[in-house]
């Protein structure tokens, strides 16, 4: 029971990382001013996790708001 469970969660994590790293690249992949909407709609404090990492890749193209 408890081998069952550990693979059910250690499977979860494992999707949950594949599906984060498919939405961090579909950010990286935005047009410059699809990326700058995005940054716009979760521009308000306390940022939330997909605009800080819409910021970031703001930053990592020199481009802002």
């Amino acid at each position: 029971m408890l081998k069952t469970r550990m693979k059910r969660v250690a499977d979860r994590d494992d999707h949950a990382v594949r599906r984060l790293a498919k939405i961090e690249a579909s950010i990286a992949n935005l047009s410059n001013e699809d990326l700058l909407d995005l940054a716009d709609i979760f521009k308000a404090e306390p940022r939330p996790p997909i605009g800080d990492m819409a910021f970031a890749d703001m930053a990592r193209r020199n481009i802002s708001l």
